[in-house]
């Protein structure tokens, strides 16, 4: 079963002479375990392609299956359930709570879903332990490096153990060392199977995946196997 399987979606904004169509029937598919970078000028269409993918927003028109589930027509509560249970975001500001650890950072999306206390701090643990940070589970964010912030972002994406992550310029923000261990951390979780789709404009991380879907116009102007870079030596 596809993670995604989007057919002809479209988004528009606006009605008459001011109407704007800033996706034009993009069909997309993503299979268990793929990384799928997802790249664009400015103003191609690719951040309201994440934001429909992500159920941040919702199509003017198309379907959209997430995980075997068709999502395009979800509102209210419905929409936001999905959203936290099948999506991990991973932003390219870190969106981390300051005053509180790198572990409570990491329990928020389960506190949200009810989880009871011991088995979010167990999960928690688990997770940062995923992204190599265990040794940091009581830190608070203004004590973390850059990377480190990044990487306590990711394990609260894989916390609720969602269909795929969805990261948008998640090395944005940092230097190359931090970044290059970032991209390794990915191809790490993708190699377990996690699926993943990154929205870049830079062309090295693009590669770094399985295939690159190139958005111009608000359409797919290409559809290609990147070269594959993977895990970096």
């Amino acid at each position: 079963m596809r993670v995604i399987k989007a057919r002809e979606l479209t988004k528009t904004y606006g009605r008459g002479e001011g109407r704007v169509e800033a996706l034009a029937g993009v069909s997309l598919d993503v299979e268990p375990g793929e990384w799928v970078s997802v790249v664009g000028p400015s103003g191609s269409g690719k951040s309201t392609l994440m934001n429909l993918l992500g159920l941040l927003d919702r199509p003017t028109a198309g379907s959209y299956v997430l995980d075997g589930r068709e999502v395009s027509g979800l509102k209210g509560g419905e929409l936001a359930r999905a959203r936290r249970d099948l999506i991990g975001f991973v932003f390219q500001s870190y969106n981390l709570l300051p005053r509180q650890s790198a572990r409570k950072n990491v329990e928020l999306p389960l506190v949200y879903a009810g989880t009871r206390g011991a088995e979010r701090r167990k999960r928690a643990l688990g997770a940062l332990e995923q992204v190599g940070l265990s040794d940091r589970a009581g830190h608070r964010p203004p004590e973390l490096s850059g990377g480190q912030k990044q990487r306590v972002a990711i394990a609260r994406a894989l916390v609720s153990r969602p269909a795929m992550l969805l990261a948008d310029e998640p090395t944005g923000n940092l230097d190359t060392r931090s970044g290059e261990g970032i991209l390794n951390l990915f191809g790490q979780l993708n190699a377990s199977g996690v699926t993943l789709i990154v929205v870049t404009h830079d062309p090295e991380v693009a590669q770094r995946g399985d295939r690159i879907v190139d958005i111009r116009d608000g359409r797919v102007f290409a559809d290609e196997k990147s070269r594959g870079l993977g895990v970096a030596e």
